[in-house]
């Protein structure tokens, strides 16, 4: 593995290296906390795994986390799960996410666009006050600590300032985007029972308005522990008999009052795509979230006062809530309500470029569209303020690497990263210190001991395994909710490795230090004893200008055998004759092995996803061996339902 890209596709120079805080952080934690002086981020990382306790208290030192209460030790119990982080203290996220309103109060806290591409700022002091004012009218609701707030609100201003209110009075907030139907937010929301549900009468997506009325009357009928409504006049309707206005609760001039919560007490519940069952309600601290993201957020994306931080997200994926927590670093966020590709593809680009954005994320899956559609970055926008392009949701292949290269900027940081809802944040990406080799991630992140497990648990280095965590992170789920004795929150991440966290991808560690990742592990390819990831397999056939996109399943068979079909959604215009089904299986054959050539391949009206945007390899599986449709998947978790009848129809056929 290290060998096929030695030379890194950008190196950072001397002076980023120099003025990054994580090269700041390491020398102040070397003169006051015994890190490593020399050695940059390898002996950096290698302190902070083997020191845990004295690294989490060098990063709530550094960025000055404000405990109303000190804390007893740093990790009271270091078994996983349950491990129980700084305990006795007290905090509150929301504090800590407005604290730049008391010395940059006319500045933005937030810019937000919509289709228009017209950033609308909100000031630090204004966002302050609009918490402050909603924080105060949620008290006089009867909202307590550990009360659940719930939004069905796009990527606005206002559900930024719900997250907040909710949080200042120490409740728990939970959100579905407003593109989900009533049963996949009612499969969410009635797991945890809120107290107020926040909702817009509907949003505005490729150009068109989309009225979401119905499914707010649906959403206050079915979740009966609700006390109030507000609505959120996006379309400009009236509030509906029995809700509450917005404007009316965000009026007064009010000093919001934090609630003092203990540092593992909810501060939101995040959901899994819910794919083969009800989602699992994963719950996460305010402190815990509070101490990962500042160190995610400022020392591994470099992020401060400076800087505009713009991700492409919904209020349904946990990106949203990452995305919110810039502001924890005094970074001004920019929010985007609207269709990734409108008015054409190149939309998200002119958003950066309006917004002055300098770190710009986004999904893999936009960065291959747009090289498809020979979209010119450099070219039609004016992009100097863009340090860095992240991206997420499935691994960035070496051609979108190459193309982030060759048509944003050659001194462009790419950072390609990889965590997972279940944390709220990543194991592996981006650290500004370190060079970007084609096709990798940067690195394991601090206080994260990644490692790749062959299936007798020992480490791998240059070969794939499982990706495991072996030491706890702070942002880990406290617990899932409705689990209470914890069977299906010990199920999910440590039954394989007793008191390790698998998280359920392939990856490798090269001998370097980066990182690839191959795909899910539960959906993973395994021919005549060879493990080989889905992802390897897009990466080749969608570089194929016919290909708009793939599905590649391996199905155990009765007999013994094994059967991997690759199913393919067309370009307009493309045809699956001989000539291209001769190039894919040419170009997985020389590009990867012959191991990898499919059995089959099969034209498909599409490819089905989860309502976060990921291909579902496990379900159309399930469905391949026999299992009923509504066993086989939870359909309230699937962007397009229709799409499955094609594969259990297959399924039909050959059986």
């Amino acid at each position: 593995m290290p060998t096929v890209n030695p030379e890194p596709l950008w190196r950072p120079d001397p002076r980023r290296i120099a003025r990054a805080q994580i090269t700041k952080f390491q020398t102040w934690a070397a003169e006051r906390h015994g890190a490593p002086s020399q050695g940059g981020y390898p002996a950096l990382h290698r302190w902070s795994v083997d020191e845990l306790e004295t690294f989490w208290t060098a990063v709530t030192q550094w960025f000055d986390v404000r405990f109303s209460t000190p804390y007893a030790r740093v990790l009271g119990d270091r078994s996983m799960p349950g491990a129980r982080w700084f305990p006795g203290a007290t905090l509150n996220y929301a504090e800590h996410a407005l604290r730049a309103a008391a010395t940059r109060p006319a500045e933005p806290a937030l810019l937000y666009v919509d289709e228009t591409h017209e950033p609308t700022p909100v000031t630090w002091s204004e966002l302050r006050r609009q918490v402050g004012s909603l924080a105060g009218e949620l008290r006089a609701l009867g909202v307590r600590p550990g009360d659940r707030v719930s939004g069905y609100l796009p990527n606005i201003p206002q559900a930024v300032v719900a997250l907040l209110a909710t949080a200042a009075v120490g409740g728990v907030w939970t959100s579905c985007a407003p593109d989900f139907g009533a049963r996949s937010v009612l499969d969410r929301f009635q797991q945890v029972e809120p107290v107020v549900l926040f909702t817009v009468d509907g949003y505005r997506y490729g150009g068109k308005e989309h009225d979401r009325r119905d499914v707010v009357a649906e959403l206050r009928a079915e979740l009966p522990t609700l006390r109030a409504v507000v609505h959120i006049p996006v379309l400009g309707t009236e509030p509906p008999p029995g809700a509450l206005g917005w404007a009316a609760l965000t009026a007064s001039d009010e000093e919001p009052v934090f609630e003092q919560v203990p540092f593992d007490h909810p501060l939101w519940v995040l959901y899994s795509s819910g794919t083969t069952g009800l989602p699992k309600a994963i719950v996460q601290s305010q402190g815990g979230i509070l101490v990962e993201h500042l160190k995610q957020l400022g020392l591994h994306c470099d992020l401060g006062p400076e800087d505009r931080f713009f991700w492409y997200t919904s209020t349904g994926w946990m990106m949203w809530n990452f995305l919110v927590s810039g502001l924890l670093t005094g970074t001004t966020i920019v929010l985007y309500d609207g269709s990734p590709g409108y008015p054409d593809t190149g939309a998200q680009w002119r958003i950066a470029e309006r917004t002055g954005a300098t770190l710009y994320g986004t999904s893999a899956a936009y960065v291959m569209a747009c090289r498809k559609a020979e979209v010119h970055p450099a070219r039609d926008f004016d992009l100097s303020t863009v340090q860095c392009v992240a991206t997420t949701g499935s691994p960035l292949p070496p051609d979108g690497f190459r193309w982030l290269h060759d048509e944003v900027r050659d001194d462009l940081w790419i950072a390609s990263v990889s965590g997972g809802t279940d944390v709220c944040s990543c194991f592996a990406g981006a650290v500004p210190t370190l060079p970007v080799h084609t096709g990798e991630l940067q690195a394991p992140g601090l206080g994260t001991d990644l490692q790749s497990w062959d299936p007798n648990g020992r480490a791998v280095i240059d070969e794939v395994g499982e990706l495991v965590v072996t030491n706890p992170m702070p942002s880990m789920p406290v617990r899932f909710w409705n689990d209470p004795d914890g069977s299906r929150y010990h199920d999910s991440y440590f039954d394989t490795y007793p008191g390790v966290w698998r998280h359920g991808d392939w990856i490798t560690i090269t001998s370097r230090g980066s990182v690839v990742i191959h795909g899910r592990s539960d959906s993973t390819l395994n021919r005549q004893g060879v493990r080989m990831g889905s992802a390897d397999i897009y990466e080749v056939v969608e570089r194929l200008p016919e290909i708009k996109e793939s599905l590649v399943i391996g199905v155990e068979q009765p007999d013994g055998g094994y059967w991997m079909p690759l199913f393919v959604h067309l370009a307009p215009g493309a045809a699956l004759d001989d000539a291209l089904l001769g190039r894919i299986k040419q170009s997985i054959r020389e590009q990867l092995s012959p191991r990898h050539v499919p059995d089959e391949v099969i034209e498909v009206p599409g490819v089905p996803h989860t309502l976060t945007g990921k291909r579902i390899e496990v379900p159309v599986k399930r469905l391949l061996q026999g299992t009923p449709l509504e066993k086989a998947v939870n359909p309230g978790s699937i962007d397009n339902l229709d799409l499955l009848h094609f594969y259990e129809r297959l399924a039909r056929e050959r059986a």
